[in-house]
């Protein structure tokens, strides 16, 4: 018997027939729901337009503090960083002196030579009292040793024994005390010899050859020379107590001298007391400049000029973020939530395009620049950063103004 037509399709011919119309639906079902949600998105973008369209949009600022670096000058009197005045420790004669003013001399380094016959006498003297004491040491000895050996054999008395074991005993403790005189006196010879304490150049020379020294220091003593070392040299200035917060060790500082226009010395801060001076209110600050080449001298005149960076330094804002109302100066701040604050603030020092704000105002706080009349307390606006903002060490200009967008 024949089968019908549509019985006769073969097993992939009927696959697609019953696939092809659900493909098809499925098909259009997705572009109805593609469209449906462009069309809820494109309401919603006109809903939040619509919305924003009346909301007044405004530039603004970040605070910020005066970070940059400032320079302070102080007057100061440039010192040796080590100087000495140079004694004799024996009374003599100058026989010689091997250097002048303005030498430079190595640590060590034999600056003069002092006569003192007497010194030499007397350790010749005591060279030869040494001498009898060791010969009157080994005297002693024998005779000690000899007792010891007719007393073991019972001899001699114990008494004869014993004086010349002590007889011995003295004469040993008085070659020490000869031996530590020679030695005390050698020192004293040593003395006449004038060296230098340490690497420096020769300031003065007071005395000549011939001169009768003395020893000792001050108004009993005879000065020789003066010598200072003068790489580096020291320089102590009073900062002010204003400044005090910024010192620290290795702070970068700069020697000026007017015998050196255009140029110069690079030094950097060593040490600076603990306290601030009560009488004056300030800090006495040591800094230490190299001087390779010696062209400075100690005790000349300079200044110095400090290169400090104020930790707490004042906010700065430009000049027509602030708003004057008859209780006083204010700025229009934004706050997170993007409502406007009129902030009350005490105005500092007035440097043109930039004012210092003293109180009243937070680093990092949003600031409207140029705010308007109808920028009223609580005012939802649009926030938006200016486009080119000023340093925060220099004077803030603001480069444009608020707008507003009406819908």
């Amino acid at each position: 018997m024949k089968q019908p037509e549509h019985k006769r399709l073969h097993a992939p011919e009927r696959r697609i027939a019953i696939w092809g119309p659900l493909i098809v639906v499925t098909a259009l079902a997705i572009l109805i729901v593609a469209g449906a949600w462009r069309h809820v998105q494109e309401k919603r973008e006109q809903r939040e337009y619509a919305k924003q369209a009346g909301i007044t949009a405004v530039n603004f600022i970040v605070a910020r503090r005066d970070g940059a670096p400032h320079d302070l000058t102080l007057p100061g009197s440039v010192q040796a960083f080590t100087q000495a005045q140079l004694y004799a420790r024996v009374n003599g004669y100058l026989a010689r002196w091997l250097v002048d003013i303005g030498d430079t001399v190595k640590e060590g380094q034999l600056l003069a030579e002092i006569e003192s016959p007497d010194v030499d006498a007397q350790l010749r003297q005591a060279a030869a009292n040494q001498a009898q004491a060791r010969a009157n040491l080994e005297i002693a000895r024998i005779t000690y040793t000899r007792e010891q050996e007719l007393a073991a054999k019972q001899v001699v008395s114990r008494q004869e024994f014993d004086q010349s074991r002590t007889a011995y005993e003295a004469a040993r403790a008085a070659l020490e005390a000869g031996e530590a005189n020679v030695q005390n006196l050698r020192v004293q010879q040593n003395f006449e010899k004038i060296v230098a304490p340490f690497a420096g150049r020769i300031t003065t020379r007071l005395v000549d050859i011939g001169a009768l020294v003395s020893q000792g220091s001050g108004s009993t003593g005879t000065p020789l020379f003066g010598i200072a070392q003068t790489d580096p040299l020291r320089i102590y200035v009073n900062v002010p107590q204003a400044n005090y917060p910024s010192i620290r060790a290795d702070v970068p500082a700069r020697l000026i001298v007017p015998e050196f226009p255009g140029r110069s010395f690079k030094g950097k801060v060593a040490r600076y007391s603990a306290a601030i001076d009560p009488a004056s209110r300030t800090l006495l600050t040591e800094v230490d400049i190299s001087n390779p080449d010696g062209v400075l001298n100690a005790g000349m005149y300079g200044e110095i000029k400090f290169t400090l960076v104020d930790a707490n330094a004042p906010i700065l804002i430009p000049s027509d973020a602030l708003v004057f109302q008859s209780k006083g100066p204010e700025v229009v701040t934004i706050t997170s939530g993007g409502l406007i604050h009129r902030q009350p603030v005490q105005v500092g020092r007035d440097f043109g395009k930039s004012m210092e704000i003293v109180d009243g105002l937070k680093e990092n706080a949003r600031i409207v620049v140029n705010p308007s009349d109808d920028l009223t307390e609580g005012l939802h606006v649009q926030a938006r950063p200016q486009e080119k903002e000023a340093a925060a060490s220099g004077s803030p200009q603001p480069t444009g103004a608020p707008s507003k967008s009406k819908g």
